[in-house]
């Protein structure tokens, strides 16, 4: 799995090259701009038709676990990224600043959090739940926020963006869950449609950074700036992974639900934060998420290493003499 997800990953920075170096001409912006609103509400009325409602109303009944991760997600990742402000604009410029703190504000990712936590043996139900909570909650709280922390930034984003979110992520998430009677079976039966997902991003990647070419925003990113995405990625995972795994065993966790903890706690999903990005920005979306693509090959490289060390340590647990059988 994580071999794939690389590889979506390179047709990210593909299309992202391609959108830099060889954009959309002008005239034909707007019918891009179209394509991506359409394939984006296609993406999320498919998130709605997979998610089952009856999984996530028996998981709920483990709130705990649930009110911790949304914590982390949305409490302590914002207060991180305002943290950050403060070193803006003597250390991070406020191009970059503004997709650092994007990331911050993003739900979790599902798939990786899922998947991660399930080769640990931690929690699987439980991270189903929270993933999937995360995402939906997202698309109500994740605006909210940017035009609360973003709008001090210079960015240009207005509270009807709410709307545009409303009309093309949770309209067709909703659809997507009142069709399931019709539409649940005929997905399961079609995993390839999983393409379109990747497809839907990859056509919103190639937008943003088209976009940015147009409005010369490349002219103000250096080598510094990447520079400092990098620092960003790799210390605030880290710190995310240490407080997400001591937190949940303060608060008494055991260690299936610390699992579950600090990998639905500490992503930030790629295939939400792109698609949401393109929804709520009208300029310079492509420095927006560049942060996040970095982000995210960050988390996939260190949770993959965490999640292979806990299976091996689990199995030697039950290997030790009078716990086998």
């Amino acid at each position: 799995m994580l071999e794939k997800i690389d590889w979506f990953l390179t047709g990210i920075i593909a299309f992202a090259l391609l959108g830099t170096f060889l954009p959309a001409p002008l005239p034909a912006m707007g019918a891009v701009d179209w394509l991506a609103k359409i394939m984006i509400a296609i993406l999320f009325f498919l998130y709605g038709v997979r998610l089952k409602p009856e999984e996530t109303i028996a998981g709920l009944k483990h709130w705990r676990l649930h009110a911790t991760i949304l914590s982390y997600t949305y409490v302590v990742f914002p207060i991180i990224g305002i943290l950050i402000g403060f070193f803006t604009p003597g250390l991070i410029s406020t191009e970059t600043y503004r997709g650092l703190l994007w990331v911050c504000l993003l739900p979790s990712t599902v798939q990786s959090s899922i998947n991660f936590t399930s080769i640990a043996r931690g929690n699987v139900a439980g991270a189903i739940v929270s993933a999937s909570a995360s995402n939906l909650l997202g698309v109500f709280i994740t605006p909210v926020l940017a035009l609360l922390l973003m709008s001090t930034t210079g960015l240009k984003l207005q509270a009807s963006s709410i709307l545009d979110i409303a009309a093309q992520i949770l309209l067709p998430f909703l659809l997507g869950q009142f069709s399931r009677r019709w539409t649940a079976d005929f997905v399961a039966r079609h995993p390839k449609l999983k393409y379109f997902d990747q497809a839907s991003i990859l056509v919103v990647v190639y937008k943003a950074f088209s976009q940015s070419h147009h409005e010369g925003i490349w002219g103000r990113t250096n080598i510094y700036d990447l520079i400092i995405i990098c620092i960003f990625s790799v210390v605030v995972l880290a710190f995310m992974l240490w407080i997400t795994w001591e937190g949940a065993r303060v608060l008494g966790f055991n260690r299936a639900d610390q699992i579950a903890i600090q990998f639905c706690g500490t992503k930030k999903s790629l295939a939400t934060g792109v698609p949401m990005a393109s929804v709520l920005f009208s300029g310079g979306v492509g420095l927006i998420v560049l942060p996040l693509m970095v982000f995210h090959q960050v988390q996939l490289i260190a949770c993959g290493a965490l999640s292979s060390h806990y299976a091996a340590k689990d199995e030697e647990w039950h290997q030790e003499p009078g716990r086998r059988g």
